[in-house]
C-alpha cells in the first residue's frame, strides 16, 4: 500500500503550487494525484494574463507573490498592463483601488488618457477618461507555467501520480483522514488538500462536506493580425471593465476575453469525471457583446479574422472568492479550490498561504473572506448557489458601489415580520439569503433593491435622508428593529465554557443570564468575529452574530474544539428564534424599560428571551 504525509488532489496551478510550497517548507513527503494529465481542467484553457491589481488587498498580495514566483521560475513575460476607465465612475473606482494597491507596495499609478495612448497607441481615445498603469504585470503560457511549477516540486521530492482518480476516503471515528481511495489503490495519509478545481465539490462530498462552487462558461477568442494594425509583442496587457473585456497581443493579433451579461452555468449537480482539457462548443451569440466592446476600444478589430473561440467553464463561488483552508469537523482535510478566475493570478500566493497555514498554522495574510467554511447550509441548494455564481460572474467587471444589492435567487429567506415591513413600504436588500429592510418609503409600494439603485453611482443616495430619519426616530423616540436574520449559535455541553473562554476576547464566565459583548480571536490575537454571548445555563450558551458570518463563526468554534475541553455540541438555531431590538427607554421611562430586560419575558403564545447590552460590552 502506498503512503504519503500529504496527498494533494488536482494537477492544475493551485494543486502544483500547494505541492511546491509544502516542499519548500520542508514537507517533502507529498504525493499529488491527478485524474488525467496536468492542466486538464480550467488551467489548460486560461488566457494567461496575470495582473497584481484587484479590489481585495489579500488577493493583491497573492498576485504579487505569484508574479515573483513565475519570474523566479522563468515563465513570466513582464510587459505591464493598463486598466482603462471608459467612464468617470470607473476612473473614480480605479483611483480608490490604486490607492489601496500603493498602500501594500504595488507600483500602480493613475495616468491620463494621453499617457495611456502613449503606452498603447492602438486604443481609441473615445470615452477614455484615464487608466491605471501597473508596470509589473504581464502574461505567461498556462501549460508551460504549470509544468515548470510541477518540475520545481518534483526537484524537492514531491511525487506525481497521473491518470489516478480519487474514489473515496477512509476516516477514523474522530473524523480524521486516514486513507485516500483511488482507482489505482489506496494511499495512507495524514492530510489531504482538495485542489481539484471544478471537481472539488464532488471530492468534498465524499467526506460529507459541501463546497458551493459552480462551473460557469468563460470564453476568449484569438484574432489574426489586421494588416496595418499589427500589435507589437511587448504591448501591455489591457483590461477595460466598462466594455467587459481584457486581452493581450499575440503574433501581431489579439487574444481577448470578457465577462458575459448572461453567462451559462453547467453541471450544477457535479462536473462529470470524464470532462478533461477539450474546449466546449463556443457560443458566438453570447460572445457578440464582448466583441462589440473590444471593437469600441480597438476599432480596427472590425476587420479582424477569428482563429478560434475557446469556451471553458471555470469554478465560481457565490461571492467570487476562493475556498481556502481546513474544513471544521474534519481533521486533516484542507481546500484550495473555487478560485473564481483567480487561477494564475492567485495560484502562487494561494499555494504559499495554504502551505504556511498547514505547516506553521499561519497563512501569512488575512484570509477570513476566503475561508472554505464561510457558506451556511442555505448554500447547499445547488440551483440557488448556481444562480448566485452566474450573477457574480456577470458582475465581475461591473462597478460595485457602496450598499449595492444583488438580485439573483431572491427571495430566499424571509423573517416573520416580512409582511409587516412590506406594508410599511420597505426597500429590501439581501444578506446571506435573507430579505432585509434597508429603509422605508412611507406610502410607497415595497420593492427589492437592485440595478435601479446603482444608477446613482458615487453620488449621495436618495435614501440617505430617509435612513437619517429612521435613525433619529429610534434614537430620540422608540422603535423595533427586525434582526431576525442575525445568526444564532447554541454552544452546549461540559466543554462549552472552556471553548468560548479560549477564543473570546472578553470573559464569558459570568453568572447565568449574563450577556457579554466580545470578539472571536485567532491564535495571533486578530479579530475574526463580533458577537454577543449569552449564558443560558452553566454549560449552555447562545452566540449572536451577523447573518453573513454565521457559517464562518460556527466553523471557527468547531475548529477550536479540544478533546480535553469535554464534550460540546455546536449548532445553528437561527430559524428557531427571531430577534428584535426594542428601544423603549425614551418613550416609557427607565423603570418600564428596565422591567423588559429580564432573562425571560412572557408573551401570549410565544416564549421570548430578552438580551440587554450596550455598545461597550456591559
Amino acid at each position: 500500500m502506498d503512503q504519503a504525509r500529504v496527498v494533494v488532489i488536482g494537477g492544475g496551478i493551485s494543486g502544483c503550487s500547494v505541492a511546491l510550497h509544502l516542499a519548500e517548507a520542508g514537507w517533502t513527503d507529498v504525493l499529488l494525484v491527478e485524474k488525467a494529465q496536468l492542466t486538464a481542467g480550467s488551467t489548460c484553457q486560461a488566457a494567461g494574463l496575470v495582473t497584481m491589481f484587484n479590489p481585495s488587498s489579500t488577493m493583491m498580495r497573492f498576485r504579487r507573490y505569484s508574479v515573483e514566483l513565475y519570474e523566479r521560475l522563468g515563465v513570466f513575460e513582464r510587459v505591464g498592463s493598463l486598466r482603462l476607465a471608459s467612464s468617470p465612475e470607473q476612473l473614480r473606482e480605479l483611483e480608490r483601488t490604486a490607492s489601496r494597491a500603493r498602500g501594500i507596495g504595488l507600483d500602480a499609478g493613475v495616468i491620463s488618457p494621453e499617457a495611456a495612448r502613449a503606452l498603447m497607441p492602438a486604443i481609441s481615445p473615445n470615452s477614455l477618461h484615464g487608466a491605471v498603469h501597473i508596470p509589473g504585470d504581464g502574461h505567461l503560457d498556462p501549460h508551460t507555467a504549470t509544468h515548470v511549477v510541477a518540475d520545481a516540486a518534483k526537484a524537492l521530492g514531491v511525487r506525481f501520480r497521473l491518470n489516478t482518480r480519487v474514489t473515496g476516503f477512509e476516516l477514523s471515528g474522530a473524523r480524521e483522514v486516514r486513507r485516500v481511495l483511488t482507482d489505482h489503490g489506496p494511499i495512507d495519509t495524514e492530510l489531504v488538500v482538495n485542489a481539484a478545481g471544478m471537481w472539488a465539490p464532488r471530492i468534498a462530498a465524499m467526506v460529507g462536506a459541501f463546497l458551493p462552487s459552480t462551473p460557469v462558461d468563460h470564453q476568449h477568442v484569438a484574432l489574426k493580425a489586421v494588416t496595418g494594425n499589427e500589435l507589437p509583442r511587448g504591448m501591455p496587457c489591457f483590461r477595460d471593465p466598462d466594455n467587459l473585456v481584457y486581452g493581450k497581443s499575440e503574433h501581431g493579433g489579439m487574444v481577448f476575453g470578457g465577462y458575459e451579461a448572461e453567462p451559462r452555468a453547467r453541471w450544477v449537480d457535479g462536473v462529470p469525471w470524464e470532462h478533461a482539457a477539450a474546449s466546449l462548443p463556443p457560443d458566438w451569440e453570447r460572445f457578440a457583446p464582448l466583441m462589440a466592446g473590444a471593437i469600441r476600444r480597438f476599432p480596427f478589430l472590425v476587420d479582424a479574422e477569428a482563429i478560434r473561440l475557446v469556451c471553458n467553464p471555470d469554478a465560481m463561488t457565490p461571492d467570487s472568492n476562493p475556498l481556502l483552508g481546513p474544513l471544521p469537523g474534519l481533521r486533516g482535510f484542507w481546500v484550495a479550490a473555487g478560485l473564481s478566475l483567480n487561477g494564475f493570478g492567485g495560484g502562487g500566493g494561494i499555494g504559499r498561504a495554504l502551505a504556511g497555514w498547514i505547516t506553521a498554522g499561519d497563512p501569512g495574510v488575512d484570509v477570513a473572506g476566503y475561508r472554505a467554511w464561510r457558506f451556511a447550509d442555505t448554500y447547499r441548494d445547488p440551483v440557488w448557489s448556481a444562480a448566485l455564481a452566474r450573477e457574480t460572474y456577470a458582475d465581475y467587471y461591473r462597478l460595485r458601489f457602496p450598499y449595492d444589492a444583488d438580485e439573483a435567487g431572491r427571495p430566499r429567506r424571509l423573517s416573520a415580520l416580512h409582511g409587516r415591513l412590506q406594508e410599511a413600504g420597505a426597500v429590501f436588500g439581501t444578506k446571506a439569503g435573507w430579505e432585509r429592510a434597508d429603509f422605508h418609503v412611507p406610502g410607497a409600494a415595497w420593492r427589492r433593491a437592485g440595478r435601479l439603485d446603482r444608477e446613482r453611482g458615487w453620488l449621495q443616495p436618495d435614501w440617505f435622508e430617509r435612513v437619517g430619519e429612521e435613525h433619529r426616530a429610534v434614537r430620540e423616540r422608540a422603535g423595533i428593529i427586525d434582526l431576525s436574520s442575525f445568526g444564532k449559535i447554541e454552544v452546549a455541553g461540559p466543554g462549552a465554557l472552556g471553548l468560548l473562554q479560549r477564543i473570546c476576547a472578553n470573559d464569558v464566565d459570568r453568572p447565568v443570564g449574563s450577556a457579554v459583548y466580545s470578539q472571536f480571536l485567532d491564535p495571533l490575537g486578530g479579530m475574526l468575529a463580533d458577537v454577543t454571548v449569552t449564558r443560558l445555563a452553566e454549560d449552555r450558551f447562545r452566540v449572536l452574530t451577523g447573518a453573513g458570518f454565521l457559517a464562518g463563526d460556527i466553523g471557527w468554534l468547531r475548529a477550536n474544539v479540544r478533546e480535553d475541553d469535554g464534550p460540546v455540541d455546536i449548532g445553528d438555531v437561527t430559524d428557531r428564534w427571531s430577534v428584535s431590538r426594542p428601544v423603549l427607554r425614551r418613550s416609557f421611562g427607565s423603570a418600564r424599560a428596565t422591567s423588559l430586560a429580564g432573562p425571560r419575558c412572557s408573551r401570549p403564545r410565544r416564549p421570548a428571551r430578552t438580551v440587554r447590552r450596550d455598545g461597550f460590552g456591559q
